[in-house]
This record gives structure tokens, C-alpha cells and sequence, in this order.
């Protein structure tokens, strides 16, 4: 999620730099944004993950004993 941090702040500062709003239009206008970005980037890391395990055959964990 380190992609969607990166992203809503480079928006806040555009947001700010254009147009100087108060700080509850950044709520307003930030929130759906990130919501979306993060649920957006939720399936394909998922894939990234479950492709990542198979890949490298990864089981269930077992206790050493």
C-alpha cells in the first residue's frame, strides 16, 4: 500500500498547490480517492501473493521438533 501512500500524497500537494482549500475539502476530496486506489490495488497484490507462493512451492508451516 506503500504505492497508494505515495500516490494520495503527491494529489494532497497537487490539491494544494492549485487551489490552497481548506483542510476539510482535502478530506472530502483525498477520502473517496484513497478508498479507491486501495481497493483497487487489492485484487492484483492478492494475485502477486498466491503467484509468489506457488512459485516458490510453499506449504503449509510445520513446527520444528
Amino acid at each position: 500500500m506503500l504505492i497508494a501512500g505515495g500516490v494520495m500524497v503527491a494529489l494532497a500537494f497537487a490539491l494544494e498547490a492549485a487551489f490552497s482549500p481548506p483542510y476539510w475539502v482535502h478530506l472530502v476530496v483525498l477520502t473517496p480517492v484513497m478508498v479507491g486506489l486501495i481497493a483497487g490495488m487489492l485484487r492484483p497484490f492478492k494475485g502477486l501473493l498466491i503467484a509468489a507462493q506457488f512459485v516458490n512451492d510453499a506449504g503449509e508451516g510445520r513446527p520444528e521438533a
